[in-house]
């Protein structure tokens, strides 16, 4: 039916403004995105041009209505997702003060220890369900309280990416539940901004917007954005997420017992709970869930694809990646003795440890490329089964199943690996748009096309593989025990060569 209604995710990432239209069946009907690029006007610094997005959204936006032959009468509802945790700063006539501070930003050491000496790192962890991390947003606002005070005085409102985005498209500011955990602001449990942690850090309540579940209207397409994009003034617009809780929205990750994982050039363990569950050394993030009630648990290893990637550039330049892996199903489960720690960018779960380095262990004449290769596939799956081992101990209960998405996950050996290492069936499904494909479902319930996230992710989103753990299941429980000694083995003396390396 040319008439049906369509649903739009819109997805500010970090590398891209990306529009999506799926109907109700969760078909895609049209998809656009316009390149972004990051600025980093010194070391350790990453920021954006929040106007950059705007533009790069209008244009997608307008592509993917084109594409689909469609104009913005057609679209019931509209969510927002994108890279989580930046900083962005308002003044009181909504104009952006300063280039926004990204997620992958470094410069706030200092600012987070302070955190920790006015909370207590233990109170933070108990409040917000996390450590303070230099990617996140509250260490981000002392950091420009402390360095540019101008700027600071100035400001009247802060937003996150993707709620700048909404901000232009309805001249009200607003924020989801999942992204808002995500600055370190918010009380976990009851869903909201912390005023204990605001009047710790000095942090102005007001300055905050009001906060909305995912699929929860927030605001309406205003008369002056319908006209830069063509969209209907009046169309609904949902809470959202952020990119992970979105994108598990998207794979169906959404009740407790079914485990996202993507194997992307970073790795991600999502799990959803069905309570403010918190590790108690803030090893693991604990974030609001984009679906009303739920919460979730997130690990993140900064190397996981990226490994196999820097492994073929460095030592098999101009091989495919087919043919590098294909020489690894030949060796066997443990690659007879030969270990990689997956620490190249350094780590972050579980351990928070931006020293840790990559190396391969116990090599031997032995050991051929194809080792190698098994050896760098084998260290990301016991990267991951780190973080399984964390969030099963933090209380989660049964993992019945596990969704895997990303790059990696195109390898039938890699995910048999992991399926081995992990002792769990994973499987693949048919929804490869990730974030903004769970943007658009969490506006399709705000439109009432379902009744829930659950029922929408039931309707849309069909399993299309499947790996199941094999004999190697039982070989690697001993190689994995190994592979946990390595990092405490090595944890002093990666320190020990950063000072040697800065000297």
């Amino acid at each position: 039916m040319t008439d049906q209604p369509l649903l739009l995710g819109l997805d500010i990432s970090t590398t891209g403004a990306k529009a999506l239209l799926i109907d109700p069946a969760g078909r895609v009907v049209s998809s656009a995105s316009t390149p972004l690029t990051l600025s980093t006007p010194r070391p350790l610094w990453s920021e954006q041009n929040p106007e950059d997005w705007w533009r790069g959204m209008v244009s997608s936006i307008r592509q993917a209505l084109a594409g689909a032959g469609a104009d913005g009468r057609r679209v019931a509802a509209i969510g927002l997702t994108g890279q989580m945790h930046g900083l962005v700063m308002l003044d009181s006539g909504g104009r952006v003060l300063r280039p926004a501070i990204l997620w992958n930003d470094q410069r706030t050491g200092p600012q987070c220890d302070e955190i920790r000496r006015r909370l207590g790192r233990q109170r933070l962890i108990q409040i917000t369900g996390n450590d303070a991390l230099t990617g996140f947003t509250a260490p981000k606002i002392l950091w420009v309280q402390q360095n540019e005070p101008e700027v600071y005085a100035r400001c009247r409102h802060i937003l996150l990416p993707k709620d700048y985005i909404r901000y232009r498209l309805a001249g009200e500011p607003a924020m989801d539940c999942a992204d808002g955990s995500g600055t370190i602001l918010f009380d976990l449990k009851t869903r909201t901004w912390s005023p204990e942690v605001l009047s710790a850090l000095g942090i102005p309540a007001e300055w905050l917007p009001p906060t909305y579940e995912g699929p929860q209207i927030t605001s309406r397409v205003s008369a002056e954005a319908a006209a830069e994009t063509g969209l209907l003034a009046g169309t609904p617009i949902v809470g959202g997420g952020g990119d992970q809780s979105a994108q598990a929205v998207g794979v169906g990750a959404v009740e407790p017992g079914i485990v996202a994982v993507t194997l992307g050039t970073s790795g991600v363990v999502f799990a959803a709970t069905e309570a403010p569950l918190v590790e108690p050394e803030g090893r693991l993030h604990a974030f609001c869930h984009a679906v009303p009630g739920r919460w979730h648990f997130m690990g993140v290893m900064l190397s996981a694809a990226g490994s196999l990637q820097w492994h073929r550039d460095t030592l098999a330049p101009g091989t495919d990646f087919d043919t590098l892996v294909s020489e690894a199903e030949g060796v066997p489960a443990g690659s007879e003795g030969l270990f990689f720690l997956p620490y190249l960018t350094g780590e972050r779960t579980p351990y928070p440890d931006p020293l840790a380095r990559g190396a391969w262990i116990g090599l031997t004449v032995r050991h051929t490329r194809a080792h190698m290769t098994r050896a760098v596939l084998e260290g990301v799956a016991f990267g991951f089964k780190d973080m399984f081992a964390l969030i099963q101990g933090a209380g989660l209960g049964e993992i019945r199943q596990v969704r895997i998405s990303g790059g990696g996950a195109r390898s039938r050996l890699w995910r048999q690996i992991m399926a081995d290492v992990l002792n769990a069936e994973l499987v693949t499904v048919n929804t490869t748009e990730g974030a903004a494909f769970g943007a658009a479902l969490l506006a399709g319930v705000g439109a009432g096309l379902y009744p829930d996230v659950d029922t929408a992710c039931r309707a849309t989103i069909q399993i299309t593989g499947r790996a199941a753990p094999g004999a190697d299941a039982a070989v690697y429980p001993p190689y994995y025990e190994r592979y946990r000694a390595l990092y405490p083995a090595l944890a002093g003396e990666f320190k020990a060569i950063a000072a040697v390396v800065g000297a």
